[in-house]
């Protein structure tokens, strides 16, 4: 198996985050959002995974690429980077990565995060996970037939087609159908929106017989804006929470402090006279001092004094001192 990983997007409704940062590294409960997002397909797949490829630009630079290698190492898995020199849309970034688009493969584009426990189907050529959404309107759909197959792909419907939004993950039985579909919609310069897009290819398919099947999540949480992101920290930490995973180092220093799961907290982090959480991530080595955090997301090597914070995110290496509460404060800042 194989995972495909679009990620070349700087995640510009994230800034001043993703100035220094692309978004997929963004870090939710303490680790990179592409990090946690290969680790749940992997845990979704129960198989082995033998390549992840992870699409980029090319000015993201040596040590992004090598935090991605450690990623699919730690999957056991070989780590292949490729680049995507234009934003030409979904199915021109896959097409960035065709050399590996061959045998099962999971196409995950990395801005979203979910939750799920299914069985793929041995009789799919794919699989197209969705979630069921309130407002349909708002999202590309499938369209299912009687039998739970899906036999097209809706964008932003003016009119009921159903509620199982795609959040962008797919499961290809054979990965090179795929990538000579895609390569017909680039030889054929068929464009929606000026880009090259991932549906045209999956309709494609669909013409020519290829089943697909929709597989159910039961979370999606998405990192589109600092709000969001937060928000996602949140869920998370509480997931993370009920499964019992440990969340705060052994490192950390605690002086008249206390914290209030769920929380991740990580090494090297000192606390004085403050009160964190619930629903906050620390990074290593941040100083947090009198201060009052909750629902949060502060970054590594951060400095935090005399602050009120609540629904805040603050990058790495960035001072605040103040009684500023609701805070955006991106890396190298500093607001005192």
């Amino acid at each position: 198996m194989k995972i495909i990983v679009p990620m070349a997007g700087r995640g510009s409704r994230l800034r001043p985050h993703t100035l220094t940062v692309p978004k997929p590294l963004i870090p939710i409960a303490g680790k990179p959002i592409v990090q946690r997002l290969v680790e749940d397909i992997a845990k979704v797949l129960d198989q082995e995974i033998d390549e992840i490829a992870f699409i980029i630009k090319d000015d993201f630079g040596q040590e992004i690429e090598s935090k991605l290698m450690e990623i699919a190492k730690a999957q056991n898995a070989k780590g292949t980077i490729y680049y995507q020199d234009k934003p030409l849309g979904t199915g021109h970034a896959i097409m960035c990565a065709k050399d590996s688009l061959s045998g099962p493969c999971v196409i995950a584009y990395a801005d979203t995060l979910f939750k799920a426990d299914f069985d793929l189907d041995p009789e799919a050529d794919s699989v197209i996970w969705v979630k069921q959404v309130a407002n349909p309107q708002a999202y590309g759909v499938v369209q299912l037939t009687d039998n739970s197959q899906i036999t097209g792909l809706v964008e932003k419907p003016k009119e009921f087609v159903s509620d199982l939004a795609v959040i962008g993950i797919y499961y290809f039985k054979q990965g090179e159908v795929l990538r000579d579909e895609l390569q017909g919609v680039l030889d054929n310069n068929i464009i929606h929106g000026g880009e090259y897009q991932i549906n045209d290819g999956i309709k494609s398919m669909m013409e020519k017989g290829k089943i697909f099947v929709p597989g159910k999540v039961d979370e999606w949480m998405d990192c589109g804006n600092k709000n969001v992101t937060v928000e996602t920290n949140s869920r998370m930490l509480n997931f993370l929470h009920e499964d019992k995973e440990v969340l705060v180092s052994d490192s950390v220093t605690l002086t008249n402090s206390q914290i209030i799961p769920p929380c991740y907290i990580g090494d090297g982090v000192v606390l004085e006279n403050s009160v964190i959480g619930p629903n906050v991530s620390i990074g290593d080595n941040t100083i947090v001092e009198n201060a009052t955090v909750k629902n949060s997301l502060i970054q590594t090597n951060a400095t935090v004094k005399n602050a009120n914070l609540d629904n805040a995110m603050i990058g790495n290496y960035a001072v605040f001192n103040g009684d500023f509460t609701d805070v955006s404060i991106g890396d190298y800042s500093s607001l005192t």
